[in-house]
């Protein structure tokens, strides 16, 4: 300790609420802030004199009611670590076929102004130019498609 520097049992207590607050703005997963809310509560305890063991107590308490409770609620509501993809999209929309789809040998169709390569789901299947596919998956950076059999897009 640095001679004539004593902190404070709430001064070390809002030391940690600031910690944990700066640890959430830099990760935002929604888990430290509710030890920042903890050493909050700490705090106020440390302040009316409550013992040590009290406000230690009422960090943890404080820290994981709230992040047992309130964290799914959260999650859900602002759907923190759920990305929204749009490949699930594409499933069930019809291409146009700009490079001959044979068996084992992947074209290319077109959708939403985008060129994917493609390949077909039945082995038996070719896709000529200008001709009209359904996708029904995506395999990483690949369409699998099927025949519209006569469908308009």
């Amino acid at each position: 300790m640095i001679p004539g520097l004593e902190l404070s049992q709430p001064l070390i207590w809002v030391m940690i609420a600031v910690i944990f607050a700066i640890i959430e703005a830099f990760t935002m997963g929604l888990t430290t802030i509710w030890f920042t809310v903890g050493g909050v509560a700490a705090c106020i305890i440390a302040l009316i004199g409550g013992p040590l063991i009290l406000q230690v107590a009422v960090f943890l308490i404080v820290s994981v009611i709230l992040l047992y409770f309130t964290r799914p609620l959260a999650e859900k509501r602002l759907k923190i670590g759920h990305e929204k993809n749009n490949i699930e999209q594409l499933i069930g929309k019809t291409a146009l076929v700009t490079e001959t789809i044979k068996p084992y040998h992947p074209g290319q169709v077109k959708l939403n102004g985008l060129i994917w390569t493609a390949v077909t789901e039945e082995e038996s299947e070719v896709f000529e130019k200008n001709d009209l596919a359904r996708i029904v998956k995506v395999e990483g950076v690949k369409l699998v498609v099927e025949s519209v059999k006569g469908e308009e897009s």
